[in-house]
């Protein structure tokens, strides 16, 4: 997936015999020509240095090179570097006797610096021209052999002229040491740079960006809470070749990656046409977020080293500028002139997201994103420590508790009017027109109706409530509010997907895991991560609530997503919070879970109208996504896969679960009266309008290809079967009433 580095660390070795001849001669035929011949001092070239006073080259050879490389020699005091020359003869002598020739070019070529931040012949070939070393033709060994001399002066992206100059003379000596011929010189010197492919590695390239910097964060941790038996000392996470073995899906994190590029363009585009948002009169009682982004910009920080006072500085934030902003374009990126005012306006009005993929059986995080673009928005969106107010999506939680502990069922009447807890007031603090209604817990849930959740929050209680959400696994501590029961409380995405885990899987909460395995660098395991569950509800609770949340995605807030998706079963969740500031949905198969997340980090720059609700801003994400991976065979996920129904709930007497849901919203329900807009009707499978970025690098190509149908399969597609303890056994309220909640005639023998 990518590697953690820094300074000289972003390197990968590469052996000699995968290096190509032309790199190799263009390097001998420049640095070197007598290099077959010596053992490691050339007597002819240091006397030639010492007598033209180096106008006609160095009298260094590559081993002498090589061993100032691996010393980290270079003093500038005339002195000082004559006792460093000596150092480097006599290891260069040692090198000689105990490397072969090609070894040592390897080691050299490996350890170079090539400009860029870019250290080794491979990720040289890689960053500049997007290939192995041993594909290299020879004008493109001869530019990144050229960038020895001055890796900035004679770097082709910052001096193409100079570039061409120097290739040009690598090519010159490659003629005279008979390694090129003129004619063929003749034609390759004309020839421009081709930079086209140009892709620097780095921390924002690569699969999952978002999730690795997450992991640097833990590896950090585990490295200091572990010692390195060799030295003694805590492991050092970029110095001691640790290997990490995640259990991120490289298929799955693409079309991860894809469903966000598909959807997030065009929210965005609704956001900005929003009156506010083109006038910029929402920032009109906002100016000290403003002040604050100012205050902590780099520009200010600047300026104020510079003796600047504060006045001086805040004038300079309304002269226009050339910058580079980010767009949803191919390279998320524009250039363009605006002040740096209106830059922080642009940056603050950018719609974030998070989507987060995971088996919800064994825990195993499949796919990661953290936001829309990990170069300009390195924030977090899905991590533990990022906490936005959930919204409906909590009520799955309340509905399971109610029918855990307080005898409720899907056919429970219940009331729609305002709850009145002493001491808080009336939850919802608005009623709508079915004030004073009533109906079933499974119409509540499907139509996300907040007075339902208000009667039930009634039943169970706040305090017992937040004891729940601390028994189901979810770390954050929830105070004991009445209006938990619409959500009004912050969680993360990360903690939402934890408590969700419960109902696919039989009533086990599933702490979500990402990292499979620790390595050293000789392959010995220094640390394995499993799967960390505990039952938090009865398997027929799990079931209950697995099939009664089939109604948002059949009739309900996000009516028709099954039939679309044509699976057989699955569960999922709208949320809205006030004024659309988040949009959540969360959604499960029997094999794989969910959830998205939508809004900007400043909770009063929102979507305006039906288009902020959950259904219609973070389902499309999710479900753009899943249509991509019940497509791919070799992920191995199933259509027709059920949710396990409990052994003694089979003889129950069911009728049609379909029958307890109105086909029509209720008046003010979450998404009533939207119609079938064009966000309800997303079926379009195609590539993104703004395309994920496919220039992977050969490696990331390769471990996407090496992403085999076995391996994963294994994985994926987990049976779903009943726990290892022994099943409870159905209380007798609901003796007889799932046989008549889905259907099915009663057995005559019965």
């Amino acid at each position: 997936m990518g590697k953690f580095y820094k300074d000289k660390g972003n390197r990968s070795n590469v052996e000699f015999k995968d290096i190509s001849p032309n790199v190799i001669n263009a390097l001998v035929a420049t640095e070197d020509e007598r290099f077959y011949d010596h053992s490691g001092i050339d007597g002819f070239s240091v006397m030639r240095a010492v007598v033209k006073l180096g106008r006609d080259g160095g009298g260094s050879t590559i081993t002498q090179q090589l061993a100032k490389n691996l010393l980290d020699q270079g003093s500038k005091n005339f002195a000082r570097r004559g006792i460093e020359k000596l150092k480097e003869w006599i290891i260069a002598i040692k090198l000689e006797r105990n490397f072969t020739k090609q070894e040592i070019l390897a080691l050299y070529l490996n350890e170079v610096p090539f400009g860029d931040n870019v250290y080794g012949i491979r990720n040289a070939s890689r960053t500049f021209f997007q290939k192995e070393p041993d594909r290299l033709n020879v004008d493109e060994a001869a530019v990144l052999i050229g960038m020895l001399k001055g890796n900035t002066i004679y770097n082709p992206r910052r001096n193409p002229k100079m570039a061409i100059e120097r290739r040009n003379t690598v090519m010159g000596q490659m003629v005279k040491n008979n390694y090129l011929s003129a004619p063929d010189y003749a034609k390759l010197k004309v020839r421009p740079i081709d930079l086209s492919s140009y892709k620097k590695v780095d921390e924002n390239n690569g699969l999952a960006p978002y999730f690795r910097d997450v992991l640097r964060n833990y590896l950090q941790t585990w490295c200091k809470e572990h010692k390195n038996p060799a030295t003694g000392e805590p492991y050092n996470l970029y110095q001691d070749g640790l290997k990490i073995y995640t259990t991120i899906n490289p298929r799955m994190q693409l079309y991860a990656d894809e469903a966000v590029a598909k959807q997030l363009p065009i929210l965005q585009r609704a956001l900005v046409s929003q009156y506010s948002i083109r006038k910029g009169t929402i920032w009109k009682d906002h100016m000290n977020v403003l002040e604050s982004a100012m205050r902590n910009s780099d520009r200010w920080h600047n300026l104020e080293d510079d003796g600047l006072t504060d006045a001086e500085i805040r004038k300079t934030f309304s002269h226009p500028v050339a910058m580079k902003v980010f767009a949803w374009n191919t390279k998320r990126e524009k250039d363009t002139v605006m002040t740096p005012l209106d830059s922080i306006k642009y940056s603050q009005a950018m719609l974030q997201t998070a989507f987060m993929v995971m088996d919800p059986v064994t825990g195993a995080v499949k796919a990661w994103v953290g936001g829309i673009d990990f170069k300009t928005y390195k924030y977090d969106h899905v991590n533990i420590n990022t906490k936005r107010q959930v919204g409906s999506a909590i009520k799955p939680f309340l509905y399971s508790l109610g029918i855990e502990d307080y005898n409720m069922t899907p056919e429970t009447m219940c009331t729609t009017s305002q709850q009145y807890f002493p001491g808080f007031g009336n939850v919802p603090a608005r009623m709508d027109k079915y004030e004073g209604g009533s109906m079933t817990m499974a119409n509540g849930l499907a139509w996300s109706v907040n007075g339902v959740a208000a009667y039930i929050m009634k039943q169970v209680g706040p305090k017992r409530f937040a004891d729940y959400i601390k028994q189901i696994g979810i770390p954050t501590k929830i105070d004991p509010y009445p209006s938990m029961a619409l959500g009004a409380c912050d969680l993360s995405l990360f903690e939402v997907m934890w408590g969700y885990t419960m109902f696919p899987s039989g009533g086990f909460s599933t702490m979500p895991y990402y990292i499979s395995r620790i390595e050293d660098k000789n392959g010995n395991v220094l640390d394995r991560f499993d799967t960390k569950r505990k039952e938090v509800i009865s398997q027929a609770t799990a079931y209950t609530m697995a099939r009664m949340m089939q109604g948002p995605v059949d009739f309900g807030t996000a009516a028709g997503l099954r039939n679309r998706l044509g699976v057989a079963e699955m569960g999922g969740k709208t949320g809205t919070t006030n004024d659309n500031s988040d949009a959540w949905f969360m959604g499960y198969i029997p094999q794989l879970m969910g959830g998205a997340w939508i809004g900007c980090d400043d909770r009063f720059i929102h979507l305006e109208g039906g288009l902020g609700y959950g259904a219609q801003a973070a389902r499309p994400i999710w479900e753009y996504f899943f249509t991509k991976v019940l497509a791919d065979k070799t992920l191995g996920i199933e259509r027709n896969a059920k949710f396990i129904q409990p052994e003694n709930m089979r003889r129950e007497m069911m009728y049609d679960y379909m029958n307890l849901i109105e086909k029509t919203p209720p008046p003010g329900a979450e998404g009533a009266n939207q119609g079938n807009g064009r966000a309800n009707q997303y079926l379009d499978t195609s590539a993104p309008t703004v395309p994920v970025d496919s220039k992977l690098s050969p490696e990331e190509q390769k471990i996407l290809k090496e992403a085999t149908h076995q391996k994963e399969s294994k994985e994926g597609a987990v049976k779903i079967t009943v726990t290892d303890t022994k099943p409870q056994e159905a209380p007798k309220k609901k003796e007889g009433f799932f046989k008549r909640l889905f259907g099915g005639k009663k057995n005559k023998d019965q």
